[in-house]
């Protein structure tokens, strides 16, 4: 890439340095279950996870700045805004599953949340809730509770991350249920700005950090189907494998089973074909 520097890569993600400013994200179509990277890729995620982003930076700018300036023609690459991010992971929750769900089994509550009595799996709890979540030493995710995500990020900031971490979910929950989704809930990351105002970050609503259900199968009191890495997830998960690397190859089935889910997400929140925006990328920004 001759006009960007390369300065890292994350699991799914290579990170390249425009100028002391800006960044560029590049989707790679690797794919990530229980924190490690699996030897088989899934074709066009990466454009999905960009797609979408770009989709939902354009559209709920008026709740949180965030940090998204253009998207490439390669359809995986967006231009954004250099942000000191906040130490912490909004997980913002309107349905109790997956580690949620566990907690509640065990305490009742989740991370430090009381949550009323007698819930089942995969519940709408009475409003959504925020569970922060940093990253342990061996790079897992690790719930906390808010006061110790309060004293992480500051209190000003913390609050004003929360409140726009809350604000995009509502918004894009009561988006999603119009296209037949369920956002059972997602993950934001938030940063500040040169000129310290809590930004959006990273990506947003994609189903590589959120939990979409379809709406006409959803049945409380059991796991859901799922638009995102879940299928994939439940077929390593019955392979009996350890979860330490390497992770197991998929079969060309479980390949295309992912894909599709991915791209079913896209289409629905969008209302766009994917193979248009395969196109014409820019076709995510117009209303």
């Amino acid at each position: 890439m001759p006009d960007a520097v390369h300065v890292g890569s994350g699991k799914v993600r290579e990170l390249y340095a425009l100028d002391d400013d800006r960044l560029l994200l590049v989707a790679s179509d690797r794919l990530s279950t229980y924190d490690v990277v699996l030897p088989t890729e899934i074709p066009d995620k990466g454009r999905v996870l960009t797609g979408l982003s770009a989709y939902w930076f354009t559209r709920t700018r008026d709740l949180v700045p965030n940090h998204f300036l253009a998207l490439r023609s390669d359809g995986r690459s967006l231009e954004c805004v250099r942000l000191t991010m906040l130490p912490v992971e909004f997980v913002v929750r309107g349905y109790l599953a997956g580690s949620g769900w566990v907690d509640y089994c065990k305490r009742g509550e989740v991370c430090g949340v009381r949550l009323p009595a007698g819930l089942r799996e995969a519940d709408r709890l009475p409003e959504p809730i925020v569970t922060p979540a940093t990253k342990s030493s061996d790079g897992h995710d690790l719930n906390i509770s808010e006061a110790q995500a309060e004293e992480l990020c500051g209190r000003e900031e913390y609050a004003a991350a929360r409140a726009a971490a809350l604000a995009v979910y509502r918004r894009a929950a009561a988006h999603a249920e119009t296209c037949g989704i369920l956002l059972a809930d997602t993950k934001f990351e938030l940063g500040l700005d040169r000129d310290g105002h809590v930004t959006l970050g990273d990506e947003a609503l994609t189903p590589d950090s959120s939990r979409f259900w379809p709406l006409d199968e959803y049945v409380p009191g059991r796991a859901q189907p799922s638009f995102d890495k879940q299928y994939a997830r439940d077929w390593c998960a019955a392979t009996g494998w350890d979860r330490t690397p390497p992770g197991p190859e998929l079969p060309p089935d479980v390949v295309a089973g992912t894909r599709s889910r991915y791209v079913e997400a896209f289409e629905r929140l969008t209302g766009l074909p994917f193979d248009g925006y395969l196109v014409d990328p820019e076709a995510v920004l117009c209303d």
